[in-house]
């Protein structure tokens, strides 16, 4: 049986390209192009919801954590009955995804005591929920994995409904009110994101919404979601059938997800139990398009472009947000400034997507492939 997932790479690459090429480039466009079309059409797919719904964007987020959790089955199968020998690796792992995590957004590289921040960023998401999902893994079958998921979903749920501290939670989901945003000031404090002390008082953005302590109980569902489909996929199951239970289950959390909405609510920035079901459900289908497209009908051609940021995610991630190539950009092409105009931002944007994808590939041809 295969051991690497063509389409899980792929998709990997497909979630890299629009986070750490296309965004940017997409954004740099608009005062060029400056239509209603493009401002109303485009830009909103590549735009996170204010606060309840779910966009495309939205999805970015959850899918790098799904395909995470697709991984586990293949590279701990084995350990499987026997954990403790991969406990000190999924230590590693976990301490260098945090580290990483405080590197991209928690400004750990400002050096700069006042501005640092835990726990901020995608990376530690995916350190949570790979550990747990990990451990889940190795000591459960698929049945206890799905009683779990559907437990710590339920305990959001019912938390965030009915437990009530301060002038926080009880039912309340507006971005102030909200428990999950009053446990991350009590807990996180001062290293909060984004927060500043101003004279000797804790001071938390209004504007920054995004909880990260309590939804750690669905950062495991997400993951734990992917796990459960790369089991799914590594089982000895029929292909028809794999492609039947991947999208059955990708719809089936999508409904669910939808309907939870009217009692509580699809919100991205808190990770709510009712997005969960409706991410992961979208990363199923995403997942079965390209099992069905490239492992099952056998078209893997023209791949490598997404090989080449895939199979080295972690690393295109990292080095797209901690190191800027605007210098070698506008080097290169500042005498085409006064020639391209509103243009120009494009043509920065363009050549740094493809810096970063010149070091990608040649990390891909000599097979180098960064894991931590």
């Amino acid at each position: 049986m295969k051991e690497r997932l063509e389409s899980l790479d792929a998709l990997r690459g497909f979630d890299l390209v629009m986070l750490v090429a296309l965004e940017d480039l997409v954004f740099k466009l608009k005062p060029a192009i400056n239509a209603a079309w493009y401002s109303d059409t485009i830009l909103p797919w590549f735009t996170h919801k204010e606060w309840g719904g779910f966009s495309p964007w939205d999805l970015v987020m959850p899918l790098f954590m799904f395909m995470s959790g697709v991984t586990i089955p293949y590279s701990m199968g084995k350990y499987r009955g026997n954990g403790s020998l991969i406990y000190k690796r999924l230590a590693r792992r976990f301490v260098l995804l945090w580290i990483f995590g405080m590197m991209v957004q928690g400004n750990l590289l400002s050096l700069d005591p006042q501005h640092i921040y835990l726990f901020s960023n995608t990376l530690q998401a995916i350190a949570v929920g790979y550990l747990f999902t990990a451990l889940i893994y190795l000591h459960t079958r698929t049945k206890a994995q799905v009683a779990i998921a559907v437990g710590l979903l339920l305990a959001f749920w019912v938390a965030m409904e009915f437990v009530r501290v301060g002038n926080f939670g009880g039912g309340d989901y507006s971005p102030q009110g909200n428990l999950a945003e009053g446990i991350d000031r009590m807990v996180l404090g001062r290293f909060r994101d984004k927060a500043e002390v101003v004279d000797g008082a804790v001071v938390f953005q209004e504007w920054y919404t995004y909880t990260w302590i309590l939804s750690s109980l669905n950062f495991v569902v997400t993951v734990l979601t992917g796990a459960l489909a790369g089991e799914l996929l590594r089982s000895q199951l029929a292909q028809k059938r794999k492609q039947q239970m991947l999208i059955g289950a990708g719809l089936t959390m999508v409904a669910l997800g939808w309907m939870m909405d009217g009692v509580h609510p699809v919100i991205k920035h808190i990770w709510t139990s009712s997005m969960v079901l409706v991410s992961s459900g979208y990363c199923f289908l995403l997942l079965w398009a390209f099992y069905t497209w490239i492992d099952v009908m056998g078209h893997n051609r023209g791949l490598t472009f997404l090989k080449v940021y895939g199979m080295n995610s972690i690393t295109a991630y990292v080095v797209s947000h901690v190191i800027s190539f605007n210098s070698i950009s506008r080097s290169l092409f500042h005498g085409m400034e006064q020639y391209l105009g509103d243009w120009y931002p494009a043509l920065i944007s363009l050549s740094n997507a493809a810096i970063l994808f010149a070091i990608l590939y040649i990390m891909y041809r000599k097979r180098i492939f960064l894991r931590v």
